[in-house]
C-alpha cells in the first residue's frame, strides 16, 4: 500500500444551515455545474438543475443512482433540504418497521434505526465524491439549550436535525458553515438619559465557519472564521486552505 504525502484536494463536502429565506438554496445553485436533489420545492425558484421533489428515500436514492451511473456534465450535488431528508428517512424506518410513528419502537429506537438511512445517504455521496463530485447539504437552523459537562447551560444555532443525525452529518462534512446576518451595535439614549447598547442587523449575510458558543460550525481548511456568503468566495478560501494544509 503507497503511502500519501502532502496536501491533497478532493470535492469538498460542505454543510450549510441557517434561518429559511436567508437565500441558502440560491447560494448553492449559483455553484457552476450543480444539481440539486430536492426533498422540498425551492430549487425551481432560483432556476437550478434539479430533480423532481423526493416523495421517498428510493427516490433521493434514484436520483443519486443516476449521477453515480450515468453520464453528466454535474460536478456538484446539492441536497436541498436535510430536515426534509429526515422526515423521508423516519417514514422510511415506519415502512420497514410497520408502524406508524418513529417514535412507536420506544426509547429512542427509532431515531437510531433512522441513521442507518442517514448512513446509507453519506454512502453515496462518498461514491460520488470518488467522481470527483463535491456535496452541498443544505439545513434550516433551530435553536437549542446545550448543556455542557464543564459548563453552564446555554442556547445555540445548530441544525435542525435529531441530535444523532446532526452530529453524524455533521462529523461527515469537511465544512459546516453557519448562514446569518452581520451584527453590530447600536447606543440608543432613553428619555431618562439613560444609555443601552442593542444589537442591530446590518443586513449583510455571512457564513461563519468556526465554533463559537452561539452556533456550530466547523472547517477541516485553513479558512477566515467568516466568509463573504458567495460561492465564488466560499470555493476560494477551501482551495486556498486546502493549499495550506487542513487544520
Amino acid at each position: 500500500m503507497q503511502i500519501e504525502k502532502g496536501p491533497a484536494m478532493k470535492p469538498p463536502r460542505i454543510l450549510i444551515y441557517g434561518p429559511p429565506g436567508i437565500g441558502k438554496t440560491t447560494l448553492a445553485a449559483s455553484a457552476p455545474g450543480v444539481v440539486i436533489v430536492q426533498t422540498e420545492e425551492g430549487a425551481d425558484i432560483v432556476g437550478a438543475d434539479r430533480f423532481p421533489v423526493a416523495n421517498s428515500v428510493e427516490d433521493v436514492w434514484a436520483a443519486l443512482d443516476q449521477l453515480e451511473l450515468e453520464k453528466h456534465d454535474y460536478n456538484v450535488v446539492a441536497i436541498d433540504s436535510l430536515d426534509w431528508f429526515e422526515a423521508l428517512a423516519w417514514a422510511d424506518v415506519c415502512k420497514q418497521q410497520k408502524i406508524k410513528s418513529i417514535e412507536d419502537l420506544g426509547y429512542g429506537k427509532g431515531y437510531v434505526a433512522a441513521l442507518d438511512v442517514w448512513r446509507t445517504l453519506l454512502a453515496r455521496l462518498t461514491r460520488l465524491r470518488a467522481k470527483n463530485i463535491a456535496t452541498v447539504l443544505i439545513g434550516h437552523s433551530q435553536v437549542k439549550r446545550f448543556d455542557p459537562p464543564d459548563a453552564e447551560a446555554f442556547d445555540r444555532y445548530e441544525i435542525k436535525l435529531h441530535r444523532k443525525a446532526g452530529d453524524l452529518v455533521t462529523e461527515f462534512c469537511d465544512l459546516v458553515g453557519f448562514a446569518t446576518l452581520r451584527m453590530t451595535t447600536k447606543e440608543e439614549t432613553s428619555a431618562f438619559g439613560q444609555k443601552k447598547t442593542k444589537a442591530v442587523s446590518s443586513g449583510e449575510r455571512v457564513l461563519r465557519t468556526s465554533a463559537r458558543p452561539s452556533w456550530v460550525a466547523k472547517s477541516r481548511y485553513k479558512i477566515p472564521d467568516e466568509l463573504p456568503f458567495e460561492w465564488a468566495a466560499l470555493v476560494e478560501a477551501i482551495s486556498e486552505g486546502a493549499k495550506n494544509g487542513s487544520t
